[in-house]
């Protein structure tokens, strides 16, 4: 067997990494020497508070940290990191600005665009201005149901609720307003559904028939542009007024986004694992 690395980052490459500049901060302030990644992730673990400490000042985390580190650090579950800490994880991910790109997206048909932080921010911040619109506050639940596409990431960073036509895999559209419809009949507490144009071209679905929406996939050529409105998304007529489109969510002029700073151990997001070895499983973060 052929032990070598695929790849190794040159020297060039290892001294600007923000890595080292953190592993030179710590060689400075507490002589130490770290030799190689493995002695400092060994120091990291003998001095739990005093390297997550620094590790915050390091990368200018937004919010206030807070008189403790930690608690509880003998505990598995059961610690409590920055149990004094408020923050906000958007206000830390927007915090660049700019012509640069803060987003690249590119699938597997050939589309491809381009988000930067000036855009990322103004969408969030439409996002936001939508959802405070509809009532949405602190506590609520906002779900996703998207493929990785730009708007996932903003819908996720302004906290909304969306569906999703379709996406594309192998070649193929995957219809999942089946799915959208009868999840949705099945939640009467869902009051608003946010529809993603992303999948042109599909079907009209029936009114009052989930089921019969998108049985079977459809190959499409690739390279063509696909990033256009949908001739046929989920409306009113199979939501009712729940159903608004994400065309028309943004459709507002808010420029400015606030931030809440809520407790470190505050709930962020519910992830979902893929379920390719049994039920999907739910992870809170």
């Amino acid at each position: 067997m052929n032990e070598q690395p695929l790849w190794s980052p040159s020297s060039e490459r290892i001294g600007s990494a923000r890595i080292t500049a953190f592993t030179q901060l710590l060689r400075d302030k507490y002589q130490q020497q770290f030799p190689d990644y493995w002695s400092l992730w060994r120091w990291s673990i003998a001095n739990k508070e005093t390297f997550w400490r620094e590790a915050w000042d390091f990368c200018d985390v937004v919010g206030e940290q807070g008189e403790r580190v930690l608690l509880d650090g003998h505990l598995m579950p059961g610690a409590q990191w920055f149990p004094d800490a408020r923050l906000n994880y958007a206000e830390n991910s927007l915090q660049k600005r700019g012509g640069g790109d803060a987003l690249v997206f590119w699938n597997e048909q050939g589309d491809r665009r381009r988000l930067s932080h000036d855009e990322l921010v103004a969408s969030v911040a439409r996002v936001q201005r939508g959802l405070r619109d509809a009532g949405v506050v602190a506590e609520d639940r906002v779900a996703s149901l998207l493929p990785n596409i730009p708007e996932a990431a903003i819908a996720m960073l302004g906290a909304t609720s969306l569906g999703v036509d379709g996406y594309f895999y192998n070649g193929k559209v995957v219809d999942v307003r089946a799915k959208v419809l009868e999840i949705v009949a099945s939640l009467p507490s869902v009051e608003r559904v946010v529809w993603v144009e992303y999948v042109a071209d599909l079907p009209v679905p029936p009114a009052n028939a989930s089921a019969a929406v998108g049985a079977d996939s459809a190959a499409l050529p690739r390279g063509a542009e696909r990033r256009q409105v949908v001739a046929n998304p989920l409306n009113e007529q199979h939501l009712g007024l729940r159903a608004i489109s994400w065309t028309e969510f943004l459709a507002n002029a808010a420029s400015e986004i606030t931030f809440e700073r809520f407790s470190f151990n505050h709930p962020l997001v519910v992830v979902y694992s893929s379920g390719t070895t049994g039920m999907p499983k739910c992870m809170v973060h």
